[in-house]
């Protein structure tokens, strides 16, 4: 009985919610009588004038980020040349966009207006440009939407040219939809909704009725479902009807025209009388209301949130429920808003109601536009601006403080997120975007100054990190853009005085405030540098690298490494660098590997050997590790995202180097292209021996070896010049199997870490395969493996016990395909013979006549590196006799190593190249001028040959054997005169 007498109830309720919709429908018979004839001709009409967007944001700004997408709009004044789109479409920033109609004509088309607040902007375009097109413009009007009315969505819909989808009007009055926390939300309007189940592209579409009229703008949708939401048109006729009158249509000129918006800086939200009570809405406030109101109202308008700062502030709070507007009732946002636009810079009386208790508050109405930015900064890349209304709102702060668009290089590197709130630069407060100016104005190139800022997501607390200025050119000078709405362009000019140290051309040294040290110009002129080396790398998480690591299965026996360890070692790479130096005489390098640099004071000295032999007697550290630790360095490696080319996917890295050169003039690291893959870098060094960071410079890496050279400035090292030192390098004996070895390597902290450990394997052959985008990778090198597995992410050096250096022990990058479409980056260790490293080194040393370098001011020569224009491998000779080696050469072969027992094979060749010409794959190597080759290592001392004979023509004698199918014959061995290639 209850159940049925509910159910009864239920039913007169659904009666009279029935009766109470159909005088919100108010039905206009004509429309439901429409037929798919009155359609056709709708759509006919409409079409033409519907085009398709493809915009470009040049630059992040405000709420939008930069990025091309695709969206629709449609002509709403034909001779004019007005498109109407949504706000996210035009763009708050610089936008390149072009229009193209349904007959393939495409057009450029310019940004003359988007609102502060609602999804909706405008476009111009030349209407002569149309020239093979019938079509007519879209009229407006709003007063037709209505509940029931059968409607059309017509626009690129999921990427398709033309997309026409049916829906029915079910709600006029639905909250503005939330898209994002951090982003672009409309508010202080109801929208409309219908389940059309438009998808991305369709932003902008018209949405039609039978007579072929737009009754609202199509602006987003919800993924799971198939609700659309339309923004009501009435606001939009409003802007329209101001640009009209500002461009006369006979007129080639477009003058910017300004269309009053006013604000109070308050979001407000409609509340059905149900809930207003729950507010403490008094019952004679709600009987006011219900009579001053359409029959249809259900609800009022309440404060949903206050900007700080703003008219509002301290005089409305959430929850206020509005009740009269200057003396009228006001329930709806459009009369709300018409209010506030004709009332822009006077007052304007609230009548609210708080908690029950009614209140009266004159509020001055602000101009929308002046709390919308319409310039930013842009400073190495980053996108600097005023706080918007629109982001204030978002995150509770107030208009106009110094908002992070985009980080760029600088911020990025110093780890400012986007979003972020810039509250404190070089210990100057920052109110607003000129403060920021000013103090930048007055730093010097390489400058590093502490900056503080807070986040919309931890809002409490301040956060303070070091920014290091741009010590390269690589980015133009800071400079202002400014938006003109008569051009659709922004407009850009300096913003920093002539006499600014920041415009100076030579990157001078400075003196650091907080580290107490001096940093040195660095930058470098690099003679051409041809390689192609890339590497694998995650995303800085607070200046901290994790790594992520696997290890490729490696040929002869390599152990196989798979795991994933929390944090990821990043790489890079590049081709040239070319920045400013002071220029020096020339002058060769006759120096010691390893110069004793005075201490300036006995008792800083006392001081220096203090901190060097107190962490390792603290951790009972082995000899190895004592001897070792005053020559490793940390290594934490910046890309500018404007040099990430040649495959280079990250900007952040980490690694380990171990110093192998230091004198009075200059200090060189070596350490893995995994972690300085180009030249085009910031590289800062953190010593072991000593508490201090410098900047370095790279100067050399190796076309297809996985090291490279880092050069510092010793000087800079102040007192820690004494204690920092060269390591002792073992070029030979080479490694053999069974040795005995200590690994030894830095820790985050700097903390010097050893683990003993034997050679499983001296010469392992390194293969690893081509990534799916064109990178480095290491090529004709053997590495050595231990019988312990370390982990992917610990590196250092080998040693032997009394610490010399023996091998760098190196990350590799690669990247393991799990199928055709499937890949995934990782990395390993793997150790790298010092004796290639040595012998560069050697040929800097010995100062040959090599094109030079500067480095720390003092032109230096850099060795050219000889090798053959192909990669090889390796295959077992018992395989190679299957192919028809002879006897005799695999004799004389395992006469030259009967260990390996091996011949290389052609595996690829240079582009380009001569070899290409010459070899085949497949080919096998056997000798160079008439001595076997069985290694890579044999074919880097004959190219080596060539340089101590000062053989400038480079030409090797290769014999080689290749397999020939002919009446089942193979072919006998070929003899060729072979030249070597030379790279820096």
């Amino acid at each position: 009985m209850e159940r049925l007498g509910s159910e009864a109830a239920l039913a007169g309720m659904e009666a009279t919610m029935k009766e109470e919709l159909s005088m919100e429908i108010d039905p206009p018979f004509k429309e439901s009588l429409a037929t798919a004839e009155d359609w056709r001709k709708a759509l006919n009409k409409v079409v033409p004038a519907v085009v398709v967007l493809r915009t470009t944001a040049c630059r992040a700004f405000d709420t939008e980020s930069a990025g091309a997408s695709y969206a629709t709009g449609f002509v709403v004044d034909k001779s004019r040349g007005i498109i109407l789109t949504n706000r996210h479409v035009v763009k708050p920033g610089p936008v390149v966009a072009e229009a193209m109609f349904v007959n393939r004509e495409e057009i450029p088309v310019y940004p003359i207006y988007r609102d502060p607040v609602h999804d909706f902007g405008f476009f111009r375009y030349d209407p002569s440009a149309i020239q093979f097109l019938s079509y007519e413009e879209i009229p407006l009007a709003p007063e037709a939407a209505c509940v029931g009315l059968e409607i059309r969505v017509v626009g690129n819909d999921s990427g398709e040219k033309v997309s026409i989808l049916a829906g029915t009007l079910a709600r006029l009055d639905r909250d503005a939809p939330h898209y994002k926390k951090d982003g672009y939300n409309d508010f202080n309007t109801f929208y409309m909704q219908a389940a059309s189940g438009t998808k991305g592209g369709s932003s902008g579409s018209p949405v039609i009725d039978w007579q072929g009229r737009a009754v609202a703008l199509n602006a987003g949708s919800k993924t799971s479902s198939a609700s659309a939401f339309f923004l009501p048109l009435e606001r939009v006729v409003r802007a329209l009807e101001f640009l009209q009158r500002g461009k006369e249509a006979n007129t080639n000129t477009w003058q910017a025209v300004n269309i009053p918006r006013g604000t109070l800086q308050a979001t407000f939200l409609y509340k059905g009388f149900d809930e207003i009570r729950r507010l403490g809405l008094r019952s004679e406030t709600e009987q006011l209301v219900r009579h001053a109101s359409p029959l249809e109202e259900t609800g009022m308008l309440v404060v949903d949130s206050v900007v700080p700062g703003g008219p509002a502030h301290k005089h409305l709070e959430p929850g206020d429920v509005l009740i009269r507007l200057n003396g009228e009732v006001s329930t709806q946002f459009l009369k709300m808003e018409t209010l506030l636009d004709d009332s822009v810079n006077h007052e304007i009386e609230l009548q609210i109601e708080r908690g029950g208790k009614p209140l009266t508050v004159n509020l001055k109405v602000q101009d929308l536009h002046s709390v919308t930015p319409d310039y930013f900064l842009e400073v190495s890349g980053a996108v600097i601006q005023p706080l918007s209304y629109q982001q204030a709102r978002n995150f509770r702060f107030q208009c106009g403080l110094v908002y992070v668009a985009e980080q760029g290089y600088m911020l990025f590197r110093a780890g400012v997120p986007r979003h972020a709130i810039i509250k404190k630069f070089a210990g100057e407060d920052i109110a607003r975007l000129d403060d920021f100016i000013s103090v930048l104005s007055k730093l010097s190139r390489g400058a590093r100054v502490p900056l503080e800022y807070i986040g919309h997501t931890d809002r409490h607390r301040r956060k303070s990190v070091l920014v290091t200025v741009d010590r390269h050119e690589w980015y133009a000078p800071p400079q202002i853009y400014t938006r003109n709405d008569s051009s659709g362009l922004w407009t850009v000019k300096p913003v920093l005085p002539l006499d600014s140290p920041l415009l100076s051309s030579l990157v001078n040294p400075i003196e650091q405030d907080l580290a107490s040290n001096r940093v040195s110009s660095c930058s470098a002129e690099v003679t051409p540098m041809e390689q192609a080396h890339q590497c694998v790398g995650q995303e800085p998480m607070d200046g901290v690298a994790s790594m992520e690591t696997s290890c490729e299965q490696i040929d002869n026996g390599a152990h196989s490494l798979d795991e994933s360890d929390a944090g990821s070692k990043k790489r890079r790479v590049e081709e040239d660098l070319s920045a400013d130096g002071v220029l020096s005489p020339d002058c060769s390098l006759h120096e010691p590997r390893e110069e004793r640099l005075e201490a300036t004071g006995t008792q800083p000295e006392a001081v220096l050997r203090d901190y060097q032999g107190g962490a390792a007697a603290e951790t009972n550290a082995s000899v190895a590790e004592r001897v070792i630790e005053p020559t490793l360095v940390m290594l934490e490696v910046h890309v500018p995202s404007s040099c990430m080319i040649d495959g280079v996917h990250s900007q952040h890295f980490f690694g380990t180097g171990v110093i192998i050169y230091h004198s009075q003039t200059m200090g060189l690291v070596a350490v893995d292209k995994n972690t300085v893959a180009v030249p085009v870098s910031d590289v800062m060094l953190s010593f072991a021996a000593y508490p201090i960071e410098i900047p370095g410079e790279v100067v050399f890496l190796h076309p297809v070896h996985n090291f490279a050279l880092v050069a510092y400035d010793p000087s800079t090292l102040g007192a820690g010049a004494s204690v920092v030192r060269a390591a002792e390098l073992l070029p030979e004996p080479a490694l053999r199997r069974g040795d005995s070895v200590c690994l030894v390597g830095l820790s985050r902290s700097l903390q010097a870490t050893s683990r003993k450990s034997f050679v499983t394997n001296p010469s392992a052959a390194l293969n690893i395969g081509s990534a799916d985008c064109p990178r480095y990778r290491a090529t004709n090198m053997e590495v050595i493996e231990l019988d312990t597995d370390f982990g992917s992410t610990f590196s250092g050096v080998l040693t032997d016990e009394l610490g010399r250096v023996q091998a760098i022990w190196g990350s590799f990058s690669t990247q393991l395909k799990y199928s055709c479409s499937s890949s995934e980056d990782h990395q390993f260790v793997r150790g790298i013979p010092i004796y290639t490293i040595s012998r560069i080194l050697d040929k800097i040393i010995s100062g040959v006549d090599n094109p030079t370098l500067f480095i720390n001011g003092i032109k230096r020569p850099m060795p050219l590196v000889r090798i053959l224009e192909v990669e090889l491998y390796p295959t077992l000779l018992s395989k190679a006799r299957s192919f028809g080696l002879s006897d005799s050469w695999i004799q004389a072969l395992v006469k030259k190593d009967p260990i390996k027992r091996q011949v290389l094979r052609v595996k690829g060749c240079l582009a380009g190249s001569q070899a290409e010409n010459l070899l085949e794959q497949g080919d096998m190597v056997l000798a160079i001028n008439k001595e076997p080759v069985t290694c890579f290592h044999d074919i880097e001392d004959a190219c080596q040959e060539l340089d101590r004979r000062n053989d400038s023509d480079g030409k090797l004698t290769v014999t080689i054997f290749r397999q020939v199918f002919f009446f089942f014959f193979n072919s006998c061995i070929r003899m060729c005169v072979y030249p070597v290639l030379f790279l820096l």
